[in-house]
């Protein structure tokens, strides 16, 4: 249940539990006739959890963060020395470091190193041990894992959004300077996605780093594309809004890559556990969040 949760999909919940197809909806099956409700409901060729599914996702994630804190609290006996990670720099600076001293607090004896990139997959740099990237997740000769899945929408200050009297329909945000990270690709999907007439996605200002991208967006300067997991500090902040609801999934995501040969490394191992842990985490308040929306 917690796999088809966090990953939204049957086929994705086999690759992760190394199972069938089959047997996941299986399991599923015989758990929706335990509870005595239903928890999946048919939407086009795929199927989604209902609402009363959802509500019953995000306890079981809960149940299993409580578990998993215990045992990497209680388990993490004798685990130091000197680790680096390499991390995409919008992903260290917006998620990571904010979240990081909770890891350092449980493993005290390790010796971190933060490391970021030029490209956001690249997993080349010799003083990393692991690494956090953002790509199609093809990197041969290592362990690759899916991390989470990333959906682009509009983001503004509040400032922005007072100046151009509110965006009511998506055409809208052609009155405002346009901010891109690397390339124009994200506004071009997103106004294909939304139908806007006679877009202009490569004007604007191209930046090389998310942080400078979310700068400049905090400052008022224009209308940047964010996920919700960067930006979620920056929205309960209030320093950015999402003026439309309407979102697009990044052809790319967020992984965890692992030379073979560090795989079961203690603290790759410990660290790999503790940010899953704390992405689920971040998923169930996201989740809990859209329920409150709707009630």
């Amino acid at each position: 249940m917690d796999s088809f949760a966090r990953h939204g999909s049957v086929w994705r919940a086999a690759e992760d539990l190394h199972l069938t197809r089959s047997a996941v909806s299986h399991q599923l099956r015989l758990l929706e006739r335990d509870l005595g409700f239903d928890l999946l409901e048919r939407v086009g060729k795929g199927v989604t959890l209902t609402p009363r599914g959802r509500r019953y996702a995000l306890d079981v994630r809960k149940a299993l963060t409580v578990l998993g804190d215990a045992a990497e609290q209680h388990g993490n006996k004798g685990i130091g020395g000197s680790f680096g990670i390499s991390c995409t720099p919008g992903f260290a600076s917006l998620w990571l470091c904010n979240q990081i001293a909770g890891f350092q607090d449980m493993y005290p004896d390790v010796s971190l190193r933060i490391l970021t990139p030029r490209r956001l997959d690249d997993v080349s740099s010799v003083n990393a041990d692991i690494y956090v990237a953002f790509g199609l997740g093809n990197w041969p000769n290592h362990s690759v894992e899916l991390l989470c899945d990333v959906e682009f929408t509009p983001l503004c200050s509040p400032s922005l959004l007072n100046r151009l009297g509110g965006l009511s329909r998506p055409q809208d945000i052609l009155r405002a300077n346009l901010l891109h990270l690397g390339d124009h690709e994200d506004w071009s999907r997103w106004f294909a996605a939304t139908g806007v007439e006679n877009p202009n996605p490569d004007a604007g200002i191209i930046f090389s780093d998310m942080n400078l991208v979310f700068s400049s967006a905090i400052a008022g300067q224009g209308i940047a594309m964010g996920d919700e997991l960067t930006s979620r500090k920056a929205l309960d902040d209030g320093r950015l809004v999402r003026p439309f609801e309407m979102a697009i999934k990044s052809p790319r995501s967020y992984f965890l890559v692992t030379e073979w040969t560090k795989v079961d490394h203690p603290i790759a191992r410990a660290f790999g556990g503790w940010l899953r842990s704390r992405l689920s985490e971040a998923n169930s308040g996201k989740v809990y969040a859209e329920l409150r929306t709707r009630e």
